[in-house]
């Protein structure tokens, strides 16, 4: 019997305990599979190309009840919650890039989430970082065995020939004792070491971006996989506490970002007024604790609504600069924009001025963010005013930026307003609330009841369960009858919000409780998972 206990998810990715017949295995990992699993080695029809039709696969149906089990694109899928399941020839589907995300896209929909993934012969040094952010977890050595039956010297980046090991790229202790095969087993068990850190660190993408750039076929996949947004969208966790590097134009497709920019467009609901300033980012996040944007509100005054033009965001409001990603992305910064960010950019601002109507923007830009603006201005048919001739932060221009808004009426700078209005989605009343503490530690009341603070993690808001009932509905996840003593498992689970997303703050609803707290998973894998934690608590209130 099998069972596996995810402990970390980035993404498609996962580390976690795989149990079987009294072995416990850390993944992701390289084992010797024939060891742990002894049925391999006598499965019948186990070997079916990953490309064969379904009129083919299905005269050749695998062996019932062995474990791993066999699934197959074409055939209806066996496993249950904590099996193992094998996925026969997978290295051939890194040939056609899309046939590999379609199968990939298929086969996870319908195998349970919390089953262990094993792609027999596919992994080697270079190759087990795209399979593990495809969702692989359990390999074996055959792949890489054979690279060195052919005397071909493996790593991350790519593979030479075996004289390589003479030439100090690898100091292990197979190129000590000149042992091509022992060295390109530790290359494999290193690169999943290294892969496994990420994963924790929730920082895989950027390894990928970096590992693909040596082959096209994996840059394909990448960006196939980025094409799936409604698929990958479900995996990517709505916050994370580090940094999230967007150092290539790939970042630009990455979910966060999609997502980020499509609930900006959609979901935010900006401050009651109708005269906005557009201003250039900084490099330190959050924008206000710069010296650069200190000086921009003080010339602004609270007289326009403060929109930052950056790359990869496109558009972020003052009132979401501390959520994630906007507070916690680094971008290299050139002062040129490319065609394609150009584009990208271009129509988020359009379609928020289309969807905003303003009576004034002032953009207050340079460089390639003022080309952006003039063109999305332009696209929306708006007038936009520049004031601008110089560096922004020039004490020209911020003389040109004060005398613009002269006359201008201030306004109430609402920031959970729009906060709960970009999380949430909904059209929060505010009124009464006060606000105490700085950021990061930041507590929002009313009636000295407190109802909100922000994660100084992700910059997101963290209901109290007063708060929740200004949420009138959405990010709820129903139990059954009992009262949590800890953590919500998934068994519990009754229903969810389909909208709930891993990372997501969350209201937990029992007949004999209510409780607060954080999504470990989304809302899917709560209702398809028969094992792990669905719900991090925070507060429980019995009823």
């Amino acid at each position: 019997m099998s069972q596996f206990n995810i402990r970390k998810r980035d993404g498609l990715a996962r580390t976690g305990l795989l149990r079987h017949d009294g072995t416990e295995l850390k993944l992701p990992a390289a084992t010797d599979t024939i060891a742990l699993f002894p049925a391999l080695g006598r499965m019948e029809n186990a070997n079916m190309p990953v490309c064969a039709p379904a009129a083919v696969a299905r005269q050749f149906p695998p062996a019932m009840g062995v474990m791993p089990v066999t699934i197959h694109p074409q055939l209806d899928n066996t496993a249950v919650s904590g099996d193992c399941v094998i996925v026969a020839n997978w290295q051939t589907a890194f040939a056609n890039p899309r046939n590999y995300v379609d199968w990939l896209v298929g086969l996870k929909n319908k195998t349970p989430s919390d089953t262990a993934w094993y792609a027999p012969a596919a992994a080697i040094p270079s190759t087990a970082a795209i399979l593990c952010y495809s969702g692989f977890d359990l390999f074996d050595f055959i792949g890489i065995d054979l690279k060195s039956a052919q005397g071909i010297f493996c790593t991350a980046d790519g593979e030479f020939t075996a004289d390589a090991m003479t030439t100090g790229i690898c100091t292990c202790a197979g190129c000590m004792a000149k042992d091509l095969r022992e060295h390109n087993r530790n290359a494999l068990r290193q690169e999943l070491a290294l892969i496994a850190r990420f994963i924790e660190l929730g920082q895989l993408r950027d390894l990928i971006e970096s590992r693909c750039r040596m082959s096209a076929n994996q840059v394909a996949i990448m960006r196939h996989l980025d094409n799936q947004y409604q698929f990958m969208d479900k995996a990517q966790p709505v916050g994370r506490s580090g940094v999230m590097r967007a150092n290539s134009g790939d970042s630009m497709q990455r979910v966060e970002v999609r997502r980020f920019a499509e609930r900006v467009l959609t979901r935010y609901l900006p401050p009651k007024t109708d005269v906005a300033v557009l201003l250039p980012c900084s490099a330190r996040k959050p924008y206000s604790l710069s010296q650069t944007h200190k000086r921009f509100q003080m010339a602004v005054g609270g007289r326009a609504h403060e929109l930052i033009v950056t790359s990869p965001l496109g558009l972020v409001p003052r009132e979401l600069e501390t959520i994630y990603p906007a507070g916690h992305y680094d971008v290299p910064v050139t002062g040129y924009w490319d065609a394609e960010e150009c584009a990208f950019i271009g129509s988020i601002l359009t379609r928020y001025f289309k969807r905003h109507p303003y009576r004034r923007i002032i953009a207050h830009l340079e460089g390639g963010a003022l080309k952006v603006a003039r063109q999305a201005a332009e696209a929306a048919g708006i007038t936009l005013e520049c004031t601008c001739e110089e560096h922004p932060t020039s004490d020209t221009a911020l003389n040109a930026l004060d005398s613009a808004l002269a006359g201008e009426r201030r306004f109430k700078d609402d920031r959970l307003h729009g906060m709960a209005s970009y999380q949430f989605n909904i059209d929060l009343d505010t009124r009464g609330c006060t606000l105490r503490g700085h950021f990061p530690e930041v507590f929002y009341s009313r009636n000295n009841l407190q109802l909100f603070s922000i994660d100084t993690g992700t910059g997101m808001l963290r209901p109290t369960i007063d708060g929740w009932n200004l949420v009138p509905e959405g990010y709820r996840v129903y139990i059954d009858d009992f009262i949590p003593e800890g953590d919500v498992l998934t068994p519990g689970v009754m229903r969810a919000d389909p909208d709930i997303r891993d990372g997501d703050e969350v209201l937990v609803v029992g007949a004999r409780a209510l409780a607060t707290g954080r999504a470990a998973m989304p809302a899917d894998e709560m209702l398809r998972s028969k094992r792990g934690v669905a719900v991090r608590v925070r507060k429980i209130k019995r009823l």
